[in-house]
């Protein structure tokens, strides 16, 4: 079977041309297609083992699939954590039996992530890199530790930056909403001074250094100067940062993750930075919890929300159709710059319908979460196909009617 006329992502550009697919996989009368390279993203909770009621490893490989994904990367807040070669193993057991995408599991940078005593790097040195994400570590001396055991196995610190003594009992940013609505705030200072500390560390170690889902203007600006002198650092945002600011909050725990969604000047310098290059990549924090978990509104619910599955059509919708970056860039920032920081090859193509206009609706999600603060957005791109390892992963329901 054949596509003709699509659009296909080669040498940095877009050429149009007839391309053959995999048999039977769609129907011939779809033209003027996009054909992307598959979609990698460095920051994705899957949840198990330990908490399979907010998302399994199946659920979550299958939505990342329909987002046009080939490669997630699994954070280690788990049960057991990743901190062992044994409980590593685990994960990569259920990963080879249930999972239809290419995952990359994080190892724990500390023991059970309290943030006390490394783990055991050496005997995790197959892990894709190490991290302890949905905690900052705390103690200098061990971050730094933990960097020079990652210089000598040339693996990847990605850090969650967050000074638990500036937190103050938050849950929002602390900005206009939190003072107007009576919310405890979380201050953009809690997440800066820890990258300051790390940008320090970097020049000491010489490792390789990831910050995790960036939000505030001061940590674009210390890593725009980072990179200036040479540090080896790389970033990531997420796509609710780059569309919403606090001001567009509402009483309702979708809107709840951390770090939160902070100020209009912070959101205008995240744009910015992804169009110099200073913010490296797309991820989504993929976060599933519970309707439960996340229906106590602000304060009570739980931390996180979903996007592998509307990841993309944000940003093109968002970015690219307002003309504020190229196709081309987006593809970069989610498929090529994250492959290229991680050495993840390529393993596969997408295949979407720009020009299809929809309304976000949470129900229709294949992940088991459903909160998402873009909720009713209308956004475009459809996601027809995603072909990984030389296998349909996701192939749209009905083609052809």
């Amino acid at each position: 079977m054949t596509i003709k006329n699509a659009m296909v992502y080669e040498n940095k550009k877009f050429v149009c041309k007839t391309v053959s697919i995999p048999s039977g996989a769609i129907a011939p009368s779809f033209n003027n297609l996009f054909i992307l390279p598959a979609f990698c993203d460095v920051h994705v909770h899957l949840r198990e083992p330990g908490f399979s009621y907010k998302e399994t490893i199946k659920s979550g490989t299958l939505a990342a699939a329909h987002g046009g994904f080939s490669d997630v990367c699994s954070m280690p807040n788990l049960n057991p954590v990743p901190d062992s070669k044994e409980n590593l193993q685990k994960q990569l057991d259920i990963i080879k039996n249930d999972a239809v995408i290419n995952v990359h599991p994080y190892a724990a940078i500390t023991v059970g992530q309290k943030g006390e005593e490394l783990t055991p790097f050496d005997d995790l040195k197959h892990a894709f890199a190490f991290s302890d994400d949905g905690r900052g570590v705390q103690s200098r001396e061990l971050m730094k530790a933990a960097m020079q055991k990652a210089k000598e196995l040339d693996k990847t610190i990605v850090a969650h930056c967050e000074e638990n003594s500036l937190l103050r009992g938050g849950y929002i940013h602390d900005g206009e909403y939190a003072k107007t609505h009576g919310h405890r705030g979380i201050c953009s200072e809690s997440e800066w001074l820890p990258i300051k500390r790390d940008l320090e560390l970097v020049k000491e170690t010489g490792c390789k250094y990831h910050v995790c889902h960036i939000s505030t203007k001061e940590s674009v600006d210390l890593i725009r100067k980072a990179k200036a002198d040479g540090v080896d650092v790389t970033c990531e945002t997420a796509p609710h940062y780059l569309v919403f600011n606090d001001m567009d909050l509402q009483e309702d725990g979708r809107w709840k993750m951390n770090p939160p969604i902070r100020s209009e000047a912070d959101r205008l310098a995240l744009i910015e930075g992804v169009k110099d290059g200073t913010i490296d990549m797309i991820a989504t924090d993929h976060a599933p919890h519970s309707n439960e978990e996340k229906s106590k509104g602000l304060e009570n619910s739980a931390f996180g929300v979903v996007g592998i599955e509307t990841s993309f059509p944000v940003m093109y919708t968002h970015l690219v159709k307002t003309g504020i970056i190229t196709l081309e860039k987006l593809v970069e920032i989610m498929a090529i710059n994250p492959r290229k920081r991680f050495v993840i090859k390529e393993s596969g193509f997408t295949v979407w319908d720009l020009d299809k206009k929809f309304t976000v609706n949470p129900s229709e999600f294949i992940t088991l979460g459903k909160a998402t603060p873009f909720k009713e957005c209308e956004l475009f791109g459809e996601c027809i196909m995603t072909v990984v390892n030389d296998k349909i992963a996701y192939l749209k329901e009905n083609l052809g009617e």
